[in-house]
């Protein structure tokens, strides 16, 4: 007779990520959070997180001591004065979308768990170039992570960044594993239209410099 193991219960969700889609993954037996463009999430309790990549670039960092860690996912390098919010949104998420904020709540949220910053091992994923006739904003994303890490004093233990296809990105912040598949054919346009509509923001703000569109810089 076949024995079925029993599903854990689910953690409590932690104060600050109860927006974030958080299911059980029969596949690896773990539960798991599944982050959107703009979203964060922070784990200590051997969850998984997953995400889903383009251009955008997700960073996986971890206290490899305490194994508190988890994974980011933004779009767009920085937000400037001159940038604003055109996603609309939640709020926990509006300004986190930029690389620069990502950054920061990520990194702060695994100290304010008891993380170590000279424990920290941060592996980076995404930047790929989506649709070749756009500005490569992938590169961006790319150049604009490894300045602001090494501006922090930090190294990259591990990447797969740029090129031209999709990742799926599944990490386990309490061991630092990571598993990535690339994906080179789209079941859907789900990310291709994401990077049409940052074609569109780039050229408002080309047009319009002081008309509140985005600065990719």
């Amino acid at each position: 007779m076949r024995v079925f193991a029993e599903q854990p219960v689910q953690p409590p969700v932690s104060q600050g990520f109860e927006h974030v889609n958080r299911y059980w993954d029969d596949v690896h037996k773990v539960w798991t959070a599944k982050i959107l463009p703009g979203e964060f999430y922070v784990s200590t309790t051997g969850e998984m997180v997953v995400t889903v990549l383009g251009s955008c670039i997700s960073a996986c960092v971890r206290d490899k001591v305490r194994g508190i860690g988890g994974m980011n996912h933004f779009m767009l390098p920085e937000q400037t004065e001159y940038s604003s919010d055109v996603w609309g949104g939640n709020p926990g998420t509006s300004a986190s979308r930029y690389g620069n904020w990502a950054m920061e709540f990520l990194i702060n949220e695994i100290l304010k768990r008891g993380g170590r910053k000279e424990n920290m091992e941060i592996k980076l994923f995404g930047g790929g170039q989506m649709i070749a006739s756009m500005t490569d904003i992938g590169q961006r994303n790319i150049l604009f992570a490894y300045n602001y890490l090494a501006n922090e004093g930090l190294t990259v233990s591990a990447a797969d960044v740029g090129d031209v296809f999709a990742r799926k990105v599944l990490y386990f912040p309490d061991t630092g594993a990571v598993k990535v598949r690339r994906i080179r054919d789209m079941k859907n346009n789900t990310l291709l239209d994401r990077e049409t509509r940052y074609r569109k923001e780039v050229e408002q703000t080309a047009s319009s410099p002081t008309g509140g569109g985005i600065d990719l810089f």
